[in-house]
């Protein structure tokens, strides 16, 4: 079967806020499995459903996988929620969905994930530095926001008006 598509910025569905998901189902198990399989394919340490399409709350990420099959531990959160919100941390962001660029965004340092996993179990989880950003990175995208939308208005019209040119290349 053929990888999803990772859908990249301006794709409107990419704004799109998800939908809770009532209960676990077969498609639910197969959209987690494929997007495990895009993440690492891609390679990335994360991706959420809005990201391949789908407006629906989970996301897989694996923030300590190397390129070797035997590093990887995917883990996959099932209409997640974030609280116990402490400190604040700098960290330099990229997204599949945002190609070719990076920047600094400010996050939460400290945070707890609550959400369930593929068989319906609660995870909680205390997650702080990169797990942090991570998860909050793809919380956001379940909400319809980007990571750049997190920056200074002046760096995103830059990074607009470069996707455009970019875009107007590629289209011919």
């Amino acid at each position: 079967m053929a990888l999803r598509e990772v859908l990249q910025f301006p794709d409107p569905r990419l704004k799109r806020v998800s939908l809770p998901i009532p209960e676990v189902t077969d498609a639910i198990r197969e959209l987690a499995r494929d997007m495990i399989e895009v993440m690492y394919d891609e390679p990335g340490i994360g991706l959420a459903a809005p990201q391949v399409g789908e407006a629906v709350r989970l996301f897989v990420i694996d923030t300590e996988w190397s390129d070797e099959e035997v590093g990887r531990n995917p883990v996959v959160v099932i209409n997640p929620e974030i609280s116990d919100r402490q400190g604040r941390i700098t960290w330099e962001e990229g997204c599949l969905s945002v190609p070719d660029y990076n920047a600094t965004v400010e996050r939460d340092a400290r945070i707890t994930l609550r959400g369930t996993d593929l068989d319906g179990k609660p995870i909680v989880e205390h997650a702080e530095g990169l797990r942090a950003v991570c998860i909050q990175h793809e919380v956001d995208h379940l909400d319809g926001i980007l990571f750049i939308d997190r920056i200074s208005r002046l760096k995103r019209s830059l990074y607009v008006k470069k996707r455009k040119k970019q875009l107007a290349e590629e289209s011919g």
